[in-house]
């Protein structure tokens, strides 16, 4: 799961010099890229799709990490399984 959300940032948000297998999953995605709420809300629009859960916006200051990103979704689906 950590690849495929490392997949959908990098496409999302356009990053260059990383790939899927050189991401590091406990980047913090806000210190040390950059990301902003529009970029975040973007990619969570993305991945709500792709897992098929819906994040309460009172997370997504929580989601800073792709590592974070996937703990976060795995919850959600625990809930609706």
């Amino acid at each position: 799961m950590e690849r495929r959300i490392a997949e959908i940032l990098i496409q999302e948000l356009k990053l260059e010099n990383v790939t899927p297998d050189t991401f590091d999953v406990s980047t913090d995605l806000v210190k040390e890229l950059g990301i902003d709420s529009m970029d975040l809300t973007t990619v969570v629009l993305v991945l709500q799709g792709e897992y098929k859960v819906k994040f309460d916006e009172d997370a997504y200051p929580a989601l800073t990490s792709v590592r974070a990103i996937a703990e976060q979704i795995r919850q959600l689906q625990g809930m609706v399984s």
